[in-house]
């Protein structure tokens, strides 16, 4: 219940001061947009590099290992298996 009228307080304060300071909320947020535009597109454009480098990797086929080399892998790891069970 406290946090409910603590809230409705806040709210109330911030519809006040918005409508009293108007002018100087406009001047903070016309200082505030540049600044978050120039991060965010930083940022969008070194998720964007990393993502190209990564589909170059896929192209070139150096993260794909080969199909035969899983099933000789596979195989190898039954066959320890079994002899481990063999041990017991």
């Amino acid at each position: 219940m406290k946090t409910l009228i603590g809230g409705a307080i806040a709210v109330l304060l911030g519809v006040v001061g918005l409508a009293v300071w108007f002018n100087q909320f406009l001047i903070l947020l016309a200082g505030c947009i540049p600044p978050v535009l120039l991060l965010g597109g930083g940022l969008a454009l070194y998720l964007g590099f990393d993502e190209l480098k990564d589909s170059w990797k896929k192209d070139e086929g150096v993260d794909a290992p080969a199909p035969a080399d899983d099933k000789a892998k596979i195989a190898e790891l039954e066959k320890e298996l079994d002899d481990l069970k063999k041990e017991k």
